[in-house]
């Protein structure tokens, strides 16, 4: 058992990565950010699907394809296909933006 919103530092000099379930199949995520982005040279490319979740906060992602903005509010969603690179370009600096990603095959 545990609470989404628990266990959130003060301050966050670098994003939170938990895992909060992993088996050989699934892993869900609690990712914590507060003004981070993805590096410009940097590009996710995950073996996995990715089904991502803002419950918190706000950001925007960049896919590489076609080079499409998708800014995600608080309770929107997305379903992200394996090896579709992506980045996180901007989120919320004045409060934390939490996000649960499920990663799967």
């Amino acid at each position: 058992m545990g609470n989404l919103f628990s266990q959130i530092p003060a301050t966050l000099p670098e994003e939170i990565f938990q895992d909060l379930v992993k088996t050989d199949s699934v892993r869900i995520e609690r990712i914590i950010s507060k003004g981070h982005s993805t590096p410009c040279d940097h590009w996710y490319d995950q073996e996995e699907n990715e089904w991502v979740l803002v419950v918190k906060g706000e950001a925007k992602l960049l896919f590489e394809d076609g080079m499409k903005v998708v800014h995600l509010n608080e309770g929107d969603y997305i379903n992200i296909a394996a090896n579709q690179r992506h980045q996180v370009t901007w989120t919320s600096p004045d409060k934390e933006t939490i996000w649960l990603a499920v990663f799967y095959s």
